[in-house]
């Protein structure tokens, strides 16, 4: 089978097998930075990487400045946080990125569609790291990894995801990645934080209890403060008590269910510090991962046009 992946923009258009290819990828890196203990090696070397972030703080620019840079890339930073507001058009920014001579651009864009959007007008692999309310495919990818390495398979795990769904990308584009790869997937959380578009074969239900009931894998969600502005939210205390996640909840999966959070955490609203420390928790183990994921995505587009076997 061929893969040909320029750019990576989303898991919707993926089909389980380029899913595979990208995890089993992540796999090899993550063995290569342990082994290496963190020295880099030459995959990328004499390649530009361009981080165009409307976010600055986002832990995920860190995730991914490190992959470049242990693959031997060359990392350049074009963009303060007001950037995108100054005037100057994404198809303007790009040309002048592509003038540049960047090999890959790494994008987070405050519009759904973005990086979509920007692909008309460079030579660069674009690498979408979250686009307005749309998705955030590559740390779906670092969950979908992270429950690969615990549950050896997707087909038939149940998933449950809680909270709110409708302004977390990352939470859509997990969703795209699970159901393709045959897991069942349920979600809760207040109803004006649960969009009707979702795909087919949702469970949708009013309480976290019933989403969780033999659960494999919890994952939650942050709840941001600002959405109660918009009134979608009663109260942060009425969320608790309806839908955090705490020891006595847990008991309703599976005894060997695993907890994940793609931060960042609101200890104590979505998820008890009970929980987000105890056996269950791999939350450390999807911050790991997040690196490795990176490093894969940056070689896998490298070499656009492979033949690969699943």
């Amino acid at each position: 089978m061929l893969l040909n992946l320029k750019h990576f923009l989303d898991l919707k258009s993926l089909s389980c097998d380029e899913i595979h290819y990208i995890l089993n990828s992540a796999q090899k890196m993550k063995y290569t930075i342990k082994s290496n203990k963190f020295t880099t090696t030459p995959l990328l070397k004499g390649k530009t990487v361009a981080m165009l972030y409307y976010e600055e703080q986002s832990r995920s620019k860190l995730s991914f400045e490190l992959a470049a840079q242990n693959l031997s890339a060359k990392v350049i930073n074009l963009t303060t946080s007001n950037q995108f507001y100054r005037g100057e058009s994404l198809k303007d920014l790009g040309r002048s990125v592509d003038q540049i001579g960047a090999d890959f651009i790494v994008i987070r864009h405050p519009l759904s569609g973005g990086p979509h959007y920007l692909t008309k007008y460079v030579n660069a692999s674009v690498i979408n790291a979250g686009d307005g309310r749309n998705e955030n495919p590559s740390q779906a990818l670092v969950d979908l990894l992270s429950i690969y390495e615990i549950k050896n398979k997707f087909s038939g795990l149940k998933v449950a995801i809680i909270g709110d769904i409708m302004h977390n990308r990352v939470a859509r584009s997990n969703i795209w990645g699970l159901t393709k790869l045959g897991a069942k997937v349920t979600l809760a959380g207040p109803p004006t934080l649960i969009p009707s578009n979702l795909g087919d074969n949702i469970e949708v239900h009013n309480t976290i209890t019933e989403a969780i009931i033999d659960a494999d894998v919890i994952m939650t969600l942050k709840i941001q403060n600002e959405r109660q502005e918009d009134n979608l939210l009663p109260s942060i205390n009425e969320y608790m008590r309806l839908f955090k996640l705490d020891v006595n909840r847990l008991k309703y999966a599976k005894k060997d269910v695993i907890v994940m959070h793609p931060g960042p955490i609101n200890r104590g609203i979505e998820i008890s510090s009970e929980v987000i420390d105890g056996d269950n928790s791999i939350i450390n183990r999807q911050q790991i991962n997040g690196v490795a994921v990176r490093m894969a995505l940056f070689h896998v587009l490298s070499k656009c046009g492979v033949s690969f076997n699943v």
